[in-house]
C-alpha cells in the first residue's frame, strides 16, 4: 500500500507560482479581454451619445415647458392644455430617470475600462519581469 505522502494532489499555495506563470492562462485572458474590449468600447460610445441626447432632450423639454406656461398665462386656464403640460412634465421625469440609469451604466463601463487597463498593466509587468528573469 502506498503512503499518503506519495499523493500528487497539491495545495493551492504550492501552485501559486505556476498559476502566475501559466502562458495558456495568459493567452486565454488576453483573448477574453480582446473579445470583450471592443464591445465594451462600443457600448461606452453609445451610452455617451445617448446621455448627450437625453441631456439635449431634457433641455428642450424645459424650454418647451416654459413656453407653454407663458402661453397658458397669456391665454388663461385651458383644461386640455393643462393636461398636455402635465404629460410633458411626466415625460421629462421619465427622461431624467433614463438619464440616471444611463449614467449608472456609464459609471459601470468606466469601472470595467479601469479594471481592463489595470489587468493589462499587471500582465505587462509580469511579462517584463519574466523576460528579464529569462535574460539573466
Amino acid at each position: 500500500m502506498e503512503k499518503d505522502s506519495d499523493s500528487t494532489v497539491t495545495s493551492i499555495d504550492e501552485n501559486t507560482e505556476n498559476f502566475c506563470d501559466n502562458p495558456t492562462r495568459d493567452i486565454l485572458a488576453e483573448g477574453i479581454i480582446g473579445l470583450f474590449k471592443p464591445t465594451v468600447d462600443h457600448i461606452d460610445e453609445r451610452v455617451r451619445a445617448t446621455i448627450a441626447a437625453q441631456t439635449d432632450l431634457s433641455q428642450q423639454l424645459d424650454s418647451l415647458s416654459k413656453r407653454l406656461k407663458e402661453i397658458e398665462e397669456l391665454q388663461g386656464a385651458i383644461p386640455d392644455f393643462n393636461e398636455k403640460v402635465k404629460k410633458l412634465i411626466n415625460v421629462k421625469h421619465k427622461v431624467t430617470v433614463i438619464t440616471n440609469v444611463l449614467q449608472a451604466s456609464q459609471d459601470r463601463l468606466n469601472e470595467l475600462h479601469r479594471l481592463i487597463d489595470k489587468e493589462q498593466l499587471r500582465r505587462k509587468a509580469l511579462l517584463d519581469s519574466d523576460s528579464s528573469a529569462v535574460a539573466q
